[in-house]
């Protein structure tokens, strides 16, 4: 009866064993499993975040190229008219910076109300087209109409020697960046629309400025 009993003791332990045993090992195939899956997962994330950068990368150096062909070639000058900078520039390095004066945007309208002039600097993209040297100014009509002066007939009526500096370049439509008798003013809108210059910045801008050179204002 004691042997049988001891027998049956024998059994339950042995099977506990056995069973702990199982339960181990599976534990321990189901922590090999998920962690091969983790680092599996992982290395895969990897490999694609490593291919998304070079894609980025890549896209980056097409786009770069592009800019770099829309970019101006050689100097050129920008001008800021909300802060009165112009800015002399060869691709992203600034050659000379100058403080200056642009349109003050009033408007002008003659007697009976028959024209109408609004004193803007245009904003856009232009190019030297004319470099003067010691500038004279033909005054329009609207110089005269602001005087309260009759507008003359015989055009060397019209003719200022010295108020535009000493040099002067053209952009079109009768606009000039020029020299000022009034260099106090500059970095104000006070202008009928020219870009007024103090007098060694204009010089360093005729100077390295040939017809052509580009233009943006903004």
């Amino acid at each position: 009866m004691v042997k049988k009993k001891s027998l049956v003791i024998f059994f339950i332990i042995w099977g506990g064993l056995f069973l702990g045993f199982i339960t181990l090992e599976s534990i321990g195939y189901y922590i090999g499993v998920q962690h091969r899956a983790y680092w599996k997962a992982k290395s895969r994330d990897t490999m694609i975040g490593k291919e998304g950068l070079g894609e980025i990368e890549k896209r980056n150096k097409v786009l770069k190229e592009k800019l770099e062909r829309l970019s101006p070639k050689g100097v050129y000058i920008v001008i800021d008219t909300a802060n009165n900078t112009l800015y002399l520039k060869k691709g992203s390095n600034i050659l000379w910076q100058s403080l200056v004066s642009s349109g003050s945007g009033n408007v002008l309208e003659e007697p009976g109300g028959k024209r109408k002039w609004v004193f803007d600097t245009p904003r856009g993209e232009f190019e030297v087209k004319a470099k003067l040297k010691d500038p004279t100014w033909l005054k329009p009509d609207w110089s005269f109409i602001e005087e309260g002066e009759e507008i003359p007939k015989n055009i060397k009526e019209r003719i200022e020697v010295g108020v535009l500096g000493d040099y002067a370049l053209g952009f079109g439509d009768g606009y000039f960046i020029h020299g000022t008798l009034y260099t106090r003013l500059l970095g104000r809108n006070v202008t009928h629309g020219c870009i007024r210059v103090g007098d060694e910045d204009l010089k360093a801008i005729y100077r390295a400025a040939p017809i052509g050179t580009k233009i943006f204002i903004f």
